[in-house]
């Protein structure tokens, strides 16, 4: 069964499954003691500090592991505004970060702080002259990942890291997505990563501290990782990240080639064999194993059971894989569809063969998915030609009569993702040429899938007014 969710959790790489035994064997002692066993055990964590922080490019005294990426994320983030809380109490983020990232935002918000969180483009990419103008000198820290966790998008964290330079302000890179695949971005000042990303042990995080930056680690410390992260070390899962670490990045160049062609299959035939899809993230500056698409008129999570049932393990970013119900967040920042998401992540080792044989079986998938939802046929929704961005944004000239009035309205309230959409291609051929119809909803999804729905169909998206129950969303019809 194709495993092709490695952007969550890469399978266990060999040497990390065989470090990992070998550990067990000889680091099961306290590295703090003394005595044989605990000098032995010493050895297996410093040689596995300064291979992690060889990979990572920074010096072992300036690293430490954690329980986890995201303890990585929280301890760097409070440790950083805590040691500059004199400078001020403003943090940056992006609007796409790892949600580890906004949520201690948000404490950091909650506790009198200050947040500015900066924009990304429809590709989910982040101007780096966005993070330049959000700078003020009472800016105490930048956070800026350096790829996508969902679309994959890479980000110029360089040149953020450029800016926040000439500002006296340290950037906080989260490599999590990208450590295994090539070298951290140039000019940070803090980075976090996890192990299970590249195909270590779950478990395991790495948070550097370049010499130089204030920092003040938060909560109860210990002896033990400079006092950054307390607590007993898991020595055999640190040596089996720190060694697969080195493994992968070995083989990084020639395995990045390999399914950046597999991926590139799929951004290329997935719009091709299934009407109605947007592929979104950066086609270009991304990373090599990920992709993601949307459909339209199609449940998320019923698709991910379908894809499932069908031998392949995928992941979702749409509200109805969502225990909130609420979109993905950097879907939303992107303002692209959601409806219908998946996230297909290529581990190191995915064949072709594979890749073909999922390519195979996603029409007919989706398909029956739209059926089973009454979703129109895509015969039915296509325009008589694309409209360009000139026809779409030109009035054009009133129809004739039709049976249905303008201002037609749909109650689509107490309707789930991706029910509105759906409601709205069923009607929209009954409006006139320059008439509207609105869209009552209450389902969050139709923010961001009405306006992606308007974009991908030809049709104009009129705006949104609050409603006594629920939003109104105004469509007016136009044609290429």
């Amino acid at each position: 069964m194709p495993y092709f969710d490695a952007a969550s959790a890469a399978p266990l790489h060999p040497v990390a499954r065989e470090a990992l035994l070998a550990a067990l064997d000889e680091g099961w002692a306290d590295p703090a003691r003394l005595y044989r066993e605990g000098r032995r055990a010493r050895l297996l964590l410093d040689a596995a500090r300064a291979t992690a922080a060889e990979e990572a490019g920074c010096r072992p005294d300036e690293l430490v592991f954690t329980a986890s990426g995201t303890r990585a994320v929280h301890d760097g983030m409070a440790g950083a505004l805590a040691g500059r809380r004199r400078v001020g109490r403003h943090l940056i983020v992006s609007a796409v970060e790892h949600s580890s990232v906004l949520h201690s935002a948000a404490v950091h918000e909650a506790a009198g702080g200050s947040v500015t969180e900066v924009a990304v483009d429809r590709t989910g990419r982040a101007d780096p002259a966005a993070y330049a103008a959000a700078l003020r000198p009472d800016t105490a820290l930048a956070v800026l990942q350096s790829a996508n966790h969902e679309v994959g998008t890479e980000q110029p964290a360089a040149e953020a890291a450029e800016a926040c330079r000439a500002a006296g302000v340290p950037l906080l890179v989260d490599a999590a997505q990208s450590l295994g695949w090539g070298p951290a971005p140039a000019g940070w000042s803090l980075l976090t990563a996890s192990a299970h990303k590249w195909g270590g042990p779950p478990g395991v995080g790495l948070l550097a501290v370049r010499k130089g930056v204030r920092f003040a680690p938060q909560g109860p410390a210990d002896e033990r990782e400079s006092g950054r992260a307390p607590g007993f070390e898991n020595l055999p899962a640190i040596v089996a990240a720190a060694a697969s670490l080195r493994a992968v990045r070995a083989s990084a160049a020639a395995e990045g080639a390999r399914l950046r062609a597999l991926v590139d299959r799929i951004r290329a035939r997935v719009p091709e064999l299934v009407p109605d899809v947007e592929v979104v993230g950066d086609p270009v500056r991304r990373l090599p194993h990920l992709v993601t698409f949307s459909c339209l008129y199609v449940d998320g999570e019923t698709l991910l059971h379908a894809l499932d049932r069908a031998g392949f393990s995928v992941s979702s970013g749409s509200s109805c894989t969502s225990s909130t119900l609420t979109p993905s967040h950097v879907l939303r920042a992107m303002g692209v569809l959601s409806e219908g998401n998946v996230r297909v992540s290529l581990p190191a080792g995915a064949s072709a063969k594979d890749v073909e044989r999922f390519l195979a079986v996603l029409p007919e998938t989706v398909a029956s998915v739209r059926e089973h939802l009454s979703a129109p046929s895509a015969s039915a929704l296509s325009p008589a030609s694309p409209a360009s961005p000139a026809s779409a944004s030109a009035p054009s000239a009133p129809a004739a009569p039709s049976s249905a009035a303008p201002g037609l309205v749909v109650d689509a309230l107490g309707k789930r993702c991706p029910l509105p959409v759906i409601e709205l291609a069923k009607v929209i051929g009954d409006v006139p040429v320059g008439g509207t119809v609105t869209v009552l909803a209450d389902d969050e999804a139709a923010r961001l899938d009405i306006p992606a729905w308007c974009e991908m169909r030809g049709h104009e998206y009129a705006g949104e007014r609050a409603a006594e129950r629920g939003t109104a969303y105004t469509v007016r019809r136009r044609e290429g």
